[in-house]
């Protein structure tokens, strides 16, 4: 037998060395590596089921470790209202998605799924979150500027930006709150352009006017980071773990159809298209955004689910969009009428059309062999899933979900911090608008005296958390009631603000005898519309809900009023306006009621300024600032103000 040296014995042992160091080696798993090639060598290791279930979002209540592992489920969302346990604490959400994460690390090859859920004014799905103003009322907060420009010897009013910083400031909260749950991804911002308040997401829109909402897309880097200098155009941002994956939505042309009737057709040309409803999309790619939710809607006819010529042809290849386009819920179902009832057909629509991710959320298992089998038999080719799963895997990488994948509890205090709630209040006092204010100006009613010897507080809206804080909150559709999550009603506020000799008096909805017997100094009423959502929220008579209407007749032709108007939207109040002495939109203020209270009593005053006309009737519907027959109860861009008086 032979014998080794010891320095060829040596050799030996550093060649094994290499080799074992070589074969456990892999290129996507090292944070070293360049995005491209990290993306590049996982892309190379997959099968065609790995590819198809990274394209797959379903449902928490349908999620399990197993399936997760079964499946390759590449993503999670929660729906409105879908939580691990009523009243879920910080922890609990963080061990939910942890739990379903461990179960998408434990395939073969590791990948880390992306857990996504509604957050549009706040996180909004969980109790004891900070509960924002809807986007509504983000879209009056404006900085005024009292300026007069002399020309032809004419005045002209002008007004400065809006107040963008405020809404990046909202949208780095909501990260945090969001992020103190464990979960990565929000679908927020929703970018409409609301053209007709008939519409039941109209208050998820900053404006009527494009120019608004492409200043308030300031929200995303709120949400997402400041996207670094020299970035290239289109590419996703996420600026590490205390910063989310942000959503734009819904594209495009939703805020368009109709009568605005919800998911229905949106008729304009092509240049009215791209200039009301596609500069948002501008802006927020120009920022980074991660990802882009195609919108229910059709546009001329065309459902835009399966419309490739805007969603692959005018968003991936013109704009350059390299995030991920994801479908709605069901999205891809309601592209058929009724819906789901040629699902193959669907399936190859939307996919075909560039959607990169489908919303399943419930029947996966369909969508998968649906989707799997049209690959086989080349319907639709290897290329296109290949792009998606490209588009998807690129989120997940500059996220950090790979070299970071399980959530801690370290920001669970971030979750409804006063921090977060002074700066929801903040928002409320600059979300309100002072429509009236006394029949002349040099006898207004507001800013209220806070000692008087007895005051009504009346309206059904007065005292409800649910109420105030409208739909998307807790639930889908929204509750009423005060113990759905923490915050300040109206009511609570009032009585918080004025003198401790002040006598405050509630009624929710007094006869006129009441009123006048009591000797009230003056009353504040509190009504409006009741929560609803999306389609259920579709309106032709935008009026407010009773018994609102008689309890404004019963106190305001008895005694002093400021009429206070909850809503996701402007309402038919014309009728009423001259009995009404003072009228505030305060839209859907959220959890915060106080900082309604603070500009009532002066401590601020009011500075909003409608971002949506203010109609005198339904029939004169649609009707958006610069149309020919513009005759507004109120313009846009209108809403009086007043100085604090502190110490009243």
């Amino acid at each position: 037998m032979g014998r080794f040296s010891v320095p060829m014995l040596g050799f030996l042992l550093l060649c094994f060395l290499a080799a074992v160091t070589e074969a456990t080696y892999i290129k996507y798993k090292d944070p070293k590596q360049p995005l491209g090639a990290r993306i590049r060598d996982l892309m190379s290791r997959m099968t065609l089921a790995e590819k198809i279930g990274q394209m797959t979002q379903i449902e928490r209540a349908v999620a399990t470790p197993d399936v997760m592992k079964q499946f390759f489920i590449g993503s999670v969302l929660s729906g409105g209202g879908s939580v691990p346990a009523p009243k879920a604490t910080a922890e609990t959400w963080v061990n939910m998605v942890n739990g379903l994460q461990k179960g998408a690390l434990s395939t073969r090859l590791g990948i880390p799924m992306i857990y996504g859920i509604d957050a549009v004014h706040g996180h909004n799905n969980v109790y004891k979150a900070t509960i924002f103003p809807h986007n509504v009322g983000l879209g009056v907060t404006r900085q005024v500027c009292q300026l007069f420009c002399e020309l032809v010897l004419i005045k002209y009013f002008v007004q400065s930006m809006w107040d963008p910083a405020l809404v990046k400031k909202i949208g780095d909260a909501t990260a945090l709150e969001v992020r103190a749950t464990g979960i990565p991804y929000v679908f927020a911002p929703c970018i409409a352009v609301c053209r007709d308040p008939r519409w039941g997401r109209c208050y998820e829109s900053y404006s009527e006017d494009h120019k608004i909402v492409q200043a308030m897309t300031e929200i995303i880097p709120g949400l997402q980071g400041d996207l670094p200098a020299n970035s290239k155009k289109g590419v996703p941002f996420v600026a590490g773990k205390k910063k989310v994956a942000a959503c734009a939505k819904h594209y495009v042309g939703d805020g368009g159809t109709t009568k605005g009737i919800n998911e229905n057709n949106t008729v304009i040309n092509l240049n009215g298209l791209l200039s009301i409803h596609m500069p948002a999309y501008y802006n927020s790619i120009s920022k980074g955004v991660a990802t882009v939710m195609v919108s229910y809607s059709s546009w001329n006819g065309k459902k835009m689910h399966a419309n490739h010529e805007l969603v692959t042809g005018f968003l991936k290849n013109k704009l350059k969009f390299r995030g991920f386009v994801i479908s709605d819920w069901e999205g891809i179902d309601r592209i058929t009428a009724p819906p789901h009832a040629n699902y193959s057909y669907s399936v190859q629509a939307g996919v075909s059309a560039g959607i990169d991710m489908v919303m399943v959320p419930n029947n996966y298992k369909e969508f998968i062999d649906d989707l799997t089998d049209q690959v086989k038999k080349n319907i639709i080719p290897m290329s296109r899933i290949d792009d998606a799963v490209k588009r998807i895997l690129r989120v997940k990488f500059v996220m950090g979900l790979f070299d970071s994948p399980l959530a801690d509890t370290s920001l669970v205090n971030q979750l409804g911090s006063q921090e977060h709630r002074e700066l929801a209040r903040e928002a409320v006092r600059k979300s309100l608008v002072l429509l009236k204010n006394g029949e002349a100006a040099d006898k207004p009613l507001l800013p209220l005296p806070k000692k008087a010897s007895k005051i009504l507080v009346a309206g059904s809206h007065a005292d409800n958390l649910g109420y105030q804080c409208g739909g998307w909150t807790i639930t889908w559709q929204g509750l009423g009631g005060n113990d759905l999550t923490a915050g300040s009603t109206i009511l609570h506020a009032v009585s918080n603000t004025v003198d401790p000799t002040t006598q405050v008096v509630f009624n929710e909805n007094p006869d006129a005898n009441f009123v006048k017997s009591n000797k009230f100094s003056y009353a504040i009423v509190v009504v409006g519309e009741q929560p609803y959502a999306e389609t259920y929220g579709d309106s032709l008579n935008l009026t407010i809900s009773e018994p609102g209407l008689s309890t404004i007749t019963n106190v305001c032709g008895a005694v002093k009023c400021v009429v206070v108007v909850i809503s996701g939207r402007p309402v038919v109040i014309q009728p009423y306006l001259a009995q009404i002495d003072a009228l505030v939109a305060a839209w859907l203020p959220g959890t915060e009621g106080q900082g309604v209270a603070d500009v009532l009593f002066g401590d601020y005053g009011f500075t909003g300024k409608l971002a949506r006309t203010w109609f005198k009737t339904v029939d004169q519907l649609p009707m958006n600032v610069g149309d020919p027959h513009y005759d507004p109860l109120f313009p846009f861009g209108f809403g009086l103000t007043t100085k604090p008086t502190k110490g009243n």
